[in-house]
């Protein structure tokens, strides 16, 4: 018999607790690669938007015009020129052109900036949570199965007169399984929490670095 089929038909014999088990960690596998994935994307996505409007800005340093053409409608707008827009529009709210207006308004354009900003990385950052989870709660849930395995399968012993390795290699294989499925489950999720969480911080990095520089403008202006 190959290893394979022995595999899979120890899964098909393993006790109910075990095989419920099994089954929430592939649930909860499936459930973190559709995670990682979704959120590589968005992060892809973030990173190339960072990209591309920093360069618009470098090109054309006329806030005025740069602020016309992005769009109106906040939920049209992508990350990048929602922080510019809630900035921009916080610095051009008050028609008075003296040093103390000009003063309030970039300080008011700088906390709005940060907290679009802030609203931002929270959205990157949702859903991390639960990979986490995943990644550290998935061990233990197939070590629960193991000990349930090997426990019922000692306890099956009682009945046997003479215990053999023929009689007790089954159902101990039967429980590990159990914990090769939440390794299964957690490695993965563990390397792409950290990775995620290093590439949301990243981001982070980047859109702090720009309202700074923004900030700094709308000083000059003063």
């Amino acid at each position: 018999m190959d290893n394979s089929l022995s595999i899979f038909s120890l899964i098909l014999s393993a006790g109910f607790v075990v095989q419920v088990v099994m089954f929430i960690l592939v649930l909860m596998s499936i459930y973190s690669w559709t995670l990682i994935l979704s959120k590589k994307k968005t992060l892809m996505d973030a990173k190339r938007d960072v990209k591309v409007f920093h360069h618009h800005f470098l090109a054309d340093t006329d806030l005025e015009k740069l602020h016309t053409q992005i769009p109106k409608i906040v939920s049209d707008r992508t990350p990048m020129e929602h922080i510019f827009g809630s900035g921009y529009g916080e610095f051009i709210h008050s028609k008075s052109t003296s040093n103390q207006a000009l003063i309030m308004n970039s300080e008011r354009a700088y906390r709005s900036m940060n907290t679009t900003s802030n609203n931002e990385i929270d959205r990157l950052d949702g859903g991390l949570s639960v990979l986490a989870m995943i990644a550290s709660s998935s061990p233990y849930i197939g070590l629960f199965g193991t000990v349930w395995g090997i426990m019922h399968s000692f306890i099956g012993l009682a009945s046997v007169k003479q215990a053999t390795i023929a009689i007790v290699a089954p159902g101990i294989a039967e429980a590990l399984i159990a914990t090769a499925f939440g390794l299964f489950a957690a490695i993965p999720a563990t390397i792409f929490y950290n990775r995620l969480v290093s590439q949301v911080e990243a981001i982070n990095n980047k859109y702090t670095a720009f309202i700074e520089e923004l900030f700094v403008i709308f000083q000059r202006q003063q």
